[in-house]
């Protein structure tokens, strides 16, 4: 999308408010987050000014007694502009954790929901937000990411979102607001210092602006610092990752204990973030890493992290995320994916004769219980599938969760698939004897 929209509404908005506005990248839809208040609102009058069609989000979280009126007076002002806007109501969890956290949570969630490929997400942070968001995680300890502060734009969902006012100060918002008239809606939380983040803007950024007039351009700087260093970290690790990494996602042990502690960190941390899981403090994982390298062949050392563990087998470290095992036997039939753990199970017509709707014998899914032996060939002696899996490489904890695939007949049970390992001819690419195709894929490595 390029810039448009009328000349002379474009003209009455300062440079420094319009500007980074009509710098947009070209996207399908655009999209202002607005919440109601100060900046949400006066960033949707600029875009409109500037563009000829914008459309509004604005997520009610229901937790504020005047939560009703913003919503009616984000109705009214987008009616106003001409504006077509999107209303979500959103519960947010209430019990365990920040309840600004939660909020946030659930908000995103919305975005990355609402926003369709190639749309632009506009939010209204500004210099102030971003001094607030470094000091805030200065102070929980976060390291080179995080003191980073916000981007300025970022992928989201299918989409992205920009926030083309990071280098304006919250003072100037207000002071074009009022000289243009734009009315907002005053959040009655925003005064608690009960919140962390009100704390630092109400009792400590006041102190520290009067005492560095400059503070908020030094900490955008810093912040920008920190942002190339997290790069450069990034870059080092996807260049490890090349002698480190296998095919497999899995991190080879014998170049991983040869990297300094601090390249191991870096190295680990881009890991979990890659795999789209939380990164956690690393803080005191020097020992464990160095536990999970030496321990010896009968030692199962793992790290715990939220939501996945790290863990060693024979010469590999494996980012394995927490998944749910059904307790009983399930059943799979023709066109049902079958969530299993890592693994998505579906069977397939195997020609186009075949539908959903012919006739296909129970197929069975289970997992081990010990003491199972299997056949891979009608003139082959059966196996131990225990040691088999053995040889095959399979760690303990995925042999116990391996999805194993039977085919229930009058003449009993025959075990037809060993996870995404090793399938019968009747059920495989070749010669579909059972006119099915059984498709066992692994959802990560």
């Amino acid at each position: 999308m390029t810039a448009g929209g009328n000349t002379a509404r474009r003209d009455t908005w300062p440079e420094d408010l319009i500007g980074p506005v009509q710098k947009l990248p070209a996207c399908d839809e655009l999209w202002v987050a607005l919440s109601g208040g100060l900046d949400s609102s006066l960033l949707l009058h600029v875009v409109a000014a500037a563009y000829p069609r914008v459309r509004a989000l604005h997520i009610n979280h229901q937790l504020q007694s005047n939560h009703d009126q913003t919503e009616r007076a984000c109705i009214d002002l987008c009616a106003g502009l001409g504006v077509e806007l999107q209303v979500r109501r959103v519960n947010v969890a209430t019990g365990a954790g920040s309840l600004e956290e939660s909020a946030r949570a659930a908000r995103y969630e919305v975005f990355r929901e609402v926003l369709g490929d190639n749309d632009l997400l506009l939010m209204a942070h500004h210099a102030d937000d971003q001094a607030e968001t470094v000091l805030f995680r200065l102070l929980r300890g976060t390291g080179v990411n995080g003191l980073a502060g916000m981007p300025a734009a970022r992928s989201l969902g299918l989409g992205h979102l920009y926030r083309p006012w990071l280098d304006v100060s919250r003072s100037r918002l207000e002071q074009v607001a009022r000289e243009q008239g734009v009315s907002w809606v005053e959040d009655p939380s925003n005064q608690s210092e009960v919140h962390d983040r009100n704390y630092l803007r109400h009792s400590v950024m006041p102190g520290l602006k009067q005492r560095w007039p400059g503070l908020l351009k030094r900490v955008a700087h810093s912040a920008r610092a920190c942002a190339e260093s997290e790069t450069l970290s990034q870059r080092l690790a996807e260049l490890q990752w090349q002698s480190c990494g296998d095919d497999k996602g899995r991190i080879r042990l014998a170049p991983f204990s040869v990297l300094g502690q601090i390249e191991r960190r870096n190295l680990v941390r881009w890991w979990i973030h890659d795999r789209g899981l939380p990164v956690p403090a690393l803080s005191g994982w020097d020992t464990m890493l160095d536990q999970l390298i030496h321990a010896g062949p009968d030692r199962s050392p793992e790290i715990p992290g939220n939501g996945f563990c790290i863990r060693r087998y024979r010469d590999h470290l494996y980012l394995v995320a927490e998944v749910q095992i059904p307790e009983a036997p399930r059943s799979l039939l023709p066109g049902q994916l079958l969530k299993w753990g890592w693994w998505t199970l579906r069977l397939v017509p195997a020609s186009q004769s075949a539908t959903p709707e012919s006739s296909c014998p129970e197929i069975r899914v289970s997992t081990r219980q010990g003491g199972e032996r299997i056949r891979f060939g009608t003139n082959l002696p059966s196996r131990s599938l225990k040691t088999w899996l053995q040889e095959q490489g399979v760690p303990p904890w995925e042999r116990t969760a391996l999805p194993l695939v039977s085919e229930v007949s009058e003449a009993g049970e025959a075990w037809i698939a060993i996870g995404d390992l090793w399938c019968s001819e009747r059920y495989s690419g070749g010669a579909h004897a059972a006119g099915w195709r059984l498709i066992v894929e692994r959802d990560c490595d």
